[in-house]
């Protein structure tokens, strides 16, 4: 099957200063695809390239098989790429409402974005009316989450979902993200902490300066090769 989301041979930089030497990674519909390793190692920069907010320096960008090397974010928006980036991104003075509202440029209507999010998230129907900025950490990402699928997207791209959450959110989080990827969404996480995504990956890649290292199923083999890179981030 060809993939939603394929990166070929992808190399990019800031400043005349590389960041990724050649990045190869594929990921199918219905899939979730981890892609881990060390603070620098280039998760981010790969995220953003597949999203059109950093160019590529060379290399190929695929969407299904159909070449968007250079497109930019708008357009690959519109081919349905969304990027939650890290940090949430919510407008804290904005109701929760209202931070929904602004997903209503893909022509989808207030009523309908409003459904969506609030079937998937319950809690945030409660807080509707609440200023973004007064959530807690955990029901700001959720608010993040339910504004990205309100664009009905076909590659959902998601970097540091756990950060500055406790545990027991996280899992929670993780498993809407699992059950997103069953509906036939294709989606690549990154994590610097192995251990809140590898339960529901179905494959994970292993990036070190600037390359992948090894990709495979998240057996014990690459828990044990994780813990080797960087210590209390993968059991």
């Amino acid at each position: 099957m060809t993939p939603l989301l394929e990166l070929r041979e992808i190399r990019a930089g800031y400043d005349g200063i590389a960041a990724l030497h050649g990045v190869d990674l594929t990921v199918g519909a219905g899939e979730v695809v981890a892609l881990l390793g060390p603070n620098g190692a280039g998760k981010t920069t790969t995220l953003k390239v597949a999203a059109g907010v950093h160019p590529a320096g060379s290399g190929r960008l695929l969407l299904g098989g159909r070449d968007v090397t250079g497109a930019n974010p708008r357009d690959l928006a519109r081919a349905g790429v969304c990027l939650i980036p890290e940090g949430r991104g919510v407008f804290p003075n904005l109701s929760v409402r209202e931070n929904l509202w602004m997903m209503t440029f893909t022509g989808r209507s207030r009523a309908e974005i409003e459904e969506i999010a609030f079937a998937r998230f319950p809690i945030l129907a409660e807080r509707a009316g609440q200023a973004a900025g007064t959530l807690s950490g955990g029901e700001q990402q959720m608010l993040a989450l339910a504004r990205g699928l309100a664009t009905d997207p076909a590659v959902l791209l998601l970097d540091e979902l756990s950060m500055g959450l406790a545990p027991l959110v996280v899992a929670r989080l993780y498993e809407q993200v699992a059950e997103i990827a069953r509906q036939g969404v294709a989606v690549l996480v990154v994590e610097q902490f192995a251990a809140a995504v590898l339960d529901i990956a179905d494959r994970a890649a292993v990036m070190v300066r600037g390359r992948i290292e090894r990709t495979g199923r998240p057996d014990d083999g690459l828990r044990t090769e994780l813990s080797a890179l960087y210590l209390g981030s993968a059991t």
